[in-house]
């Protein structure tokens, strides 16, 4: 794998980061954002790191021969605890039970990473090795045992997420679960990956020659198990946003009955200051729901609680539910109001009314507008009242 093979990925990742910035500055008490943060920040600067120019240049900058190693290292193990805090934080449970898991890996991990220095620093590394450092000095005391160290703990890691998100898998259903089986695969990867790297120490320290598996096979395993796993994080998350914005979009186009009946009475018909058609979706439900209450507002003076009666039992009689019912007497009210205060554009009802507040009709519990905007477009009990007088159904 050449120098674009590392820094592709970590680009990706950085700008993935970038984009959850501002989420993270506005929630940062928010676990779950703080570890998916962490673990794309580590994930950009193992690729980083790992590059073979990025190393040459490291050790260069740093006159250390081959102190790229430990760094790339306690990256590694690093990400390998932030993946763990992550799969712990996304799982939930007593925020108690949760922080004392997550207290227990991020210290384990430390004193690994402070571990791997050490041994560094024991050790003696001499001779620049860009690819095959694990290999060439598998058999170098206390560099032998850094090497075995960070792969222990990257095993430890792998085995234990792999086993949290089988068993999750087994107890949801969805894109969650589809999420979860495709990290578990991506940690299969990274288990083979591991394999190849032990495999070939292992051959060293019985005077055999394996290299090509570390230095060869091993980085592709390690991309394309980290890329599976950020497919199966991404997923879940994704599919949720997708699933969240659809319900909304579609509550949306739902209201549209109700708002476009009540258009001709709002307040903000003609040149009024919009919302702009790419802002968000759930920003258009609350300008769309903002709309109908003004104008629902404006027609309070024309609401007649004798129509709400009559539609209202004329529901029940036809088999809707209470709540349907109700929604239908709403949906009558609200288009016969229209037809009243289009009957009197002087406003007579509305200065009878502040004479004689008590002439209008009284205010009745919050109202679901979704429903409401339904039945203006199915109920047959509504169209009846509307075919007294109003136009059709837009």
């Amino acid at each position: 794998m050449d120098g674009s093979s590392y820094y592709i990925p970590a680009a990706a990742m950085e700008v993935a980061l970038t984009v959850k910035a501002p989420t993270l500055v506005r929630s940062w008490r928010d676990p779950l954002l703080r570890s998916v943060c962490a673990l794309l920040a580590l994930a950009g600067l193992v690729f980083f790191f790992a590059a073979p120019p990025t190393i040459e240049k490291v050790n260069d900058l740093t006159g250390l021969t081959n102190v790229s190693a430990p760094l790339v290292y306690c990256l590694l193990d690093a990400f390998s605890a932030a993946s763990l805090v992550l799969i712990v934080n996304w799982r939930g449970g007593p925020p108690t039970v949760t922080r004392r898991i997550n207290r227990r890996i991020i210290t384990g991990y430390a004193v690994v990473i402070v571990a791997l220095g050490l041994l560094f620093a024991l050790g003696a590394a001499p001779v620049e090795r860009l690819r095959d450092f694990d290999t060439y000095y598998a058999g170098t005391p206390f560099i032998r045992e850094m090497i075995v160290l960070y792969l222990a703990a990257m095993t430890v890691a792998a085995f234990a997420m792999s086993l949290m998100c089988w068993r999750w898998a087994l107890q949801v259903r969805g894109l969650l679960r589809a999420g979860l089986l495709i990290i578990v695969i991506g940690y299969l990867f990274n288990l083979a990956y591991l394999a190849t790297k032990f495999t070939a120490v292992v051959a060293r320290w019985n005077g055999g020659n394996l290299d090509d598996l570390s230095t060869y096979a091993a980085p592709v395993l390690a991309s394309v198990g980290a890329q599976v796993c950020a497919v199966g994080f991404c997923l879940p998350l994704a599919g949720r946003r997708v699933g969240d914005s659809w319900t909304t979009w579609a509550t949306y186009r739902r209201l549209g009955p109700l708002w476009r009946e009540l258009r001709p009475v709002s307040a903000h018909v003609g040149g009024e200051v919009r919302i702009s058609w790419w802002s968000s979706a759930q920003l258009q439900v609350t300008q769309r729901e903002s709309d109908i209450h003004d104008g629902m507002l404006r027609l309070y003076p024309y609401f007649d609680s004798k129509v709400h009666a009559r539609t209202y039992d004329a529901a029940v009689a036809a088999g809707s539910d209470a709540v349907h019912a109700r929604a239908e007497a709403d949906a009558a009210m609200v288009t016969a109001a229209v037809r009243a205060k289009a009957a009197d554009p002087e406003g007579r009802v509305i200065s009878a009314t502040e004479v004689n507040p008590a002439s209008a009709a009284a205010p009745e519990s919050p109202r679901d507008l979704v429903r409401m905007s339904m039945a203006l477009r199915r109920s047959s009990v509504v169209a009846a009242v509307r075919g007294q007088g109003g136009g059709p159904l837009r």
